[in-house]
């Protein structure tokens, strides 16, 4: 990571990059700015995303027009019970020609991998996608092979329709950057689409980057300049995930078995960088890091079964820490 400041100019060239690319995302997901702003985010700081919702709710359109406005292949897994890991990572095959075995990509060789209804899958199969998520690799019959640059997935999950669902291990959740809920819309927002939108289709996108153009920016969110308070910041909202530390808030001990990891950390601090640069910011504030904090630690957070008889919820004990930890540490 570079430790040049951000000009002005880079500052505005890449706050008008990510615009456009936001601009397109709402054209396909009317009036769902947070989640369009939440998604657009994520991909700058090279995370993957969680999207629960509702069936009907555009999720799959979102990132088909995604791949459209970046310029990236993509490709969409229907996750079901009886998908196999090679169905995803792919698997060797004989040559009928070379009588060899030859290996054959699955579709989590793309840019952008849709893994729809993730939770309908078994936990075998949805542990193949592991490494892929962390490492941007598979490894097939003990050989590794590299899926494309840049590598994003966007998985998506009904939260009410849990027959024949597997619910994904806190190890698989953790590699989700953001978890992103999409609501349902409203009266006027399905108005417009019934009058201007023949079957509900989207309108067509032009891209607005591709590969190299995401490169760069890329690299102009990683030269956004984190201060060390805001650094520590994160790390004592990390720290009072824990129930069992000092700085756990009273409900957090009450309700919350296991904290946030460092990998929640390092995910709040690089979509912080993102989100700041989108605003026309050359560095992070505290301001960032709360914005974004529900999105990072809502998922990451074990609750106890005393929470859900409450009723308790990961968002609602994020917005408790973000009142109780002070953004400055208390001498």
């Amino acid at each position: 990571m570079s430790d040049q400041l951000l000009t002005p100019v880079e500052v505005q060239a890449a706050g008008e990059a990510i615009a456009m690319l936001k601009a397109g995302l709402n054209q396909v997901l009317l009036d769902q700015g947070p989640v369009v702003d939440r998604v657009a985010t994520a991909i700058m700081a090279r995370g993957h995303v969680l999207l629960e919702g509702l069936p009907g709710l555009g999720k799959t359109e979102l990132c088909k027009g995604l791949a459209r406005l970046m310029s990236l292949p993509f490709k969409r897994i229907q996750f079901t019970p009886d998908l196999l890991p090679g169905d995803i990572t792919g698997t060797y095959v004989i040559d009928g020609e070379t009588k060899t075995f030859t290996f054959r990509p699955g579709p989590l060789f793309a840019s952008i991998v849709l893994a729809d209804e993730i939770n309908r899958s078994s936990p075998k199969t949805q542990s193949a996608l592991l490494e892929a998520m962390q490492e941007r690799s598979v490894t097939v019959l003990g050989t590794t092979h590299s899926l494309p640059s840049p590598f994003f997935v966007l998985a998506t999950q009904n939260p009410i329709e849990l027959e024949g669902t597997y619910p994904l291990p806190e190890a698989q959740l953790d590699r989700f950057m953001f978890r992103v809920l999409v609501p349902p819309v409203g009266a006027r927002t399905m108005a417009t689409i019934l009058t201007q939108r023949v079957r509900g289709q989207p309108p067509e996108l032009k891209p607005v980057t591709d590969g190299p153009g995401l490169a760069t920016l890329f690299a102009l969110v990683d030269r956004v300049h984190l201060p060390h308070p805001v650094a520590e910041y994160i790390g004592r909202l990390v720290e009072a995930t824990h129930p069992t530390t000092a700085a756990a808030p009273e409900r957090v001990r009450r309700f919350v078995r296991y904290g946030a990891s460092p990998r929640a950390a390092l995910s709040l601090a690089a979509s912080c960088r993102a989100w700041a640069l989108s605003k026309g910011k050359p560095n992070v504030g505290f301001d960032e890091v709360k914005e974004l904090a529900s999105a990072v630690f809502n998922h990451r957070l074990v609750l106890s079964y005393e929470a859900a008889l409450e009723k308790v919820s990961g968002e609602a004990l994020v917005e408790e820490l973000l009142a109780s930890v002070p953004e400055v540490a208390r001498a």
